[in-house]
């Protein structure tokens, strides 16, 4: 079993937040691909990004989907539209082998 984590910015660059709709549309996405997913809205995460000439700061929202195998295909493909629907550079999504315990 794989846990699938996507951490998604609020706001673009210039600090301008997303619209819900955005969000909730993914959040459907997943839904119907992988059966449910755990979202935490209330708490967004920081992430501090500094490539040597400047550094800078985002918050995100984390999303979680469990799957059987990871489709690579599918994943960089949502990741590719995650990055333009968010308008980033780069979108982490980051898979870790569990055990359902």
């Amino acid at each position: 079993m794989f846990l699938i984590e996507l951490f998604i910015p609020l706001a673009n660059n210039e600090g301008v937040r997303f619209p819900q709709d955005a969000f909730k549309e993914f959040e459907d996405t997943l839904t119907e691909k992988f059966g449910g997913l755990t979202s935490y809205p209330r708490a967004p995460a920081n992430g501090i990004w500094d490539d040597g000439q400047h550094s800078q700061k985002d918050e995100l929202l984390v999303y979680e989907v469990m799957t059987n195998a990871v489709d690579m295909p599918w994943w960089e493909a949502c990741r590719r539209n995650l990055e333009q629907r968010f308008q980033q550079e780069k979108v982490l999504i980051r898979a870790a082998e569990v055990t359902i315990l």
